[in-house]
């Protein structure tokens, strides 16, 4: 896998989700919560992105100098099973090498609140990693937002599309925050250092 790339190119940092209010506070939107704190943090708002069926904000983190980077922080405006798309289009626009995307997404088999981080691999049955891998091969890194399995029988799909439960959002503003930190560490500082801090 050659991960070798531009230092100077920018980062695309994905927050995987459904847009519509109706979707705001589902598990499976915890990725554009992360991805609204990070614009926050840049200081900026959400556009639309030209021809591209997402939300943008461009800005800087990092200190100045060196490990100061260019970002865009996105949300893709499709549903979640076609996020490859928008994504892709975002790519080449902002002519972001393919080791230069971050995917925050939810994921199923970690449990709440704990995440991982890691570049490549399957999609794990995540439909907005499986149409991004189908647009642009999986050797993107992904920052894995632990939400845990559905309680008794529930239907996955169930689980993914509630909001999260009331003794959850108690910390949900917790994680979320620390989900952005770990995003920023991964691309100021690298993905080992960002594992070895935020890997719980």
């Amino acid at each position: 896998m050659d991960v070798t790339t531009d230092a100077a190119a920018p980062w695309l940092i994905v927050g995987l989700g459904n847009p519509g209010p109706e979707y705001a506070g589902n598990r499976h939107n915890v990725g554009f919560m992360v991805a609204d704190l990070l614009a926050d943090r840049v200081g900026g708002r959400f556009k639309r992105a030209g021809r591209a069926q997402a939300q943008v904000v461009e800005g800087r983190i990092g200190p100045p100098g060196p490990l100061n980077r260019r970002v865009v922080v996105a949300k893709p405006m499709s549903f979640m099973n076609l996020s490859g798309g928008p994504v892709n289009a975002l790519r080449d626009f902002y002519k972001v090498p393919v080791a230069h995307v971050v995917a925050v997404h939810d994921e199923l088999d970690i449990d709440y609140g704990v995440l991982r981080l890691k570049l490549g691999g399957g999609d794990n049955g995540h439909n907005g990693l499986k149409s991004m891998t189908k647009a642009f091969g999986s050797d993107y890194h992904r920052v894995r937002f632990g939400i845990g399995r559905p309680p008794g029988r529930m239907p996955v799909a169930d689980f993914v599309l509630k909001d999260f439960s009331s003794a959850e959002r108690k910390e949900l503003d917790y994680f979320v925050d620390r989900a952005a930190d770990a995003v920023e560490c991964l691309v100021i500082e690298g993905l080992e250092r960002a594992q070895s801090t935020y890997n719980s």
